[in-house]
């Protein structure tokens, strides 16, 4: 059992290190080509077709890149499509999905004092909302509404605030935060999957069969492909987010998944205009500031949720706090661990509980068994630097409490 349970740590962290470089290599070509695309020059003479040209230099070498907004005269041979680096991206990052809240959901999903619901119940409103959030964008789009894309990414912003209220009030500040950006990561790998390179594959299909393309394939795509640009920075806050308890675990918690992406379209905001050699307008990082400070500001005001109550335990939690060996091992806990794991730490430099993980009550101590289990137990990464000396002794407590019920 408990070498099973190590075996899936060293999955996660697997999984964890692939939705790491697949992302890189997504969000890397993505940037690329944003600034590609807006930095061409049409004020050079330019072959027939072609709708602009960009000089660069990078490794030892020059590279001359010619864009055509249709296609050149003749066909090449072979073209290199841009589509698995977001395919992998998505699918390494349900897999952790998959690794950390739903097999973790009593943990990591579930917070009974937000609503009490089973860690079943609550996996299955994770995918269905995942599922709906990408429909209804897809369909909005795709109506007359969408014409208007000023008009349609103020809805869209709309939509994403509405998901982050009801986010907070389903599941634990942490995961609300997660499911934001797997949503928003489904949209924009949808947006290539099912959008981007299907119309980019008709257009390719009528010119080697000598047809003239329809131009609205290529309007849909740059339509799509625009939301992703300024989804991008979001998404990298809310996937980070789950480190940083001061953004999820606070009273205004949705309030501040709301103007995180208001920071993400004021930074692209500046990149965008820049690449495109429209000025620099360094008001975007005043607003960015201010943004970021109103940020701050909502968390640090008082939040009056309540503490976790023994009833909140599951039944495998339970029977670890009625296990003999907890009353030992809950001392070594308040003894070690609870100076920084505490609603007010009493250690200099730490300011909030670290990833919102609080050890002062008993159930408190029970719901973070596996993960008292494998930090302080299985391996030392807790105390950090063992600066207060936990004994070998005291975590061969911890072992033996943890082992001992998972051997039931």
């Amino acid at each position: 059992m408990n070498e099973y349970l190590i075996l899936w740590d060293w999955g996660e962290f697997a999984m964890r290190w692939l939705h790491i470089v697949t992302g890189i290599a997504w969000i890397g070509s993505s940037f690329y080509f944003i600034a590609l695309d807006l930095g061409l020059r049409r004020d050079v003479p330019l072959p027939p077709r072609a709708n602009g040209e960009e000089w660069q230099v990078h490794g030892g070498g020059f590279y001359h890149i010619q864009k055509y907004m249709v296609a050149p005269e003749k066909m090449p041979e072979h073209l290199t499509w841009f589509k698995w680096e977001s395919y992998a991206t998505w699918l390494s990052g349900f897999g952790m999905l998959f690794f950390v809240y739903y097999m973790g959901a009593d943990l990591y999903l579930v917070d009974v004092n937000v609503m009490d619901i089973t860690g079943t119940v609550a996996i299955g409103i994770s995918l269905v909302s995942i599922v709906v959030a990408w429909l209804v964008y897809d369909l909005i789009c795709k109506s007359r509404f969408g014409d208007n894309n000023t008009r349609l990414m103020i809805l869209l912003y709309m939509m994403l605030v509405a998901m982050a209220w009801g986010y907070v009030h389903v599941f634990s500040g942490r995961a609300a935060f997660l499911h934001l950006g797997a949503i928003t990561a489904t949209i924009m790998s949808a947006n290539v999957f099912l959008v981007i390179i299907p119309n980019q594959k008709i257009v390719v299909a009528d010119l080697i069969a000598g047809r003239t393309p329809d131009p609205k394939y290529g309007k849909i795509a740059k339509q799509r492909s625009t939301h992703n640009n300024y989804l991008t920075l979001p998404v990298l806050f809310l996937m980070i987010s789950n480190h940083y308890p001061m953004a999820f675990a606070t009273q205004y918690n949705w309030i501040i998944a709301s103007l995180v992406f208001l920071m993400g379209v004021s930074i692209r905001h500046y990149f965008n205009s820049r690449h495109a050699r429209a000025g620099n307008p360094l008001w975007t990082w005043a607003v960015t500031a201010a943004l970021f400070g109103a940020i701050v500001a909502l968390s640090m005001l008082p939040d009056e949720g309540a503490e976790p109550a023994l009833s909140s335990l599951s039944p495998r939690q339970q029977r670890l706090l009625d296990a003999p060996q907890f009353a030992e091992v809950y001392d070594t806990v308040q003894g070690n661990c609870v100076m920084c794991h505490a609603a007010e730490p009493y250690v200099d430099g730490v300011y909030q509980t670290p990833r919102g993980v609080l050890l002062e009550t008993e159930a408190q101590v029970a719901m973070q068994a596996q993960n008292i289990y494998l930090w302080a137990g299985r391996s030392h990464a807790m105390p950090p630097g063992n600066y207060n000396f936990m004994e070998p002794e005291q975590r061969r407590v911890i072992i033996d409490w943890f082992e001992g019920e998972s051997a039931l």
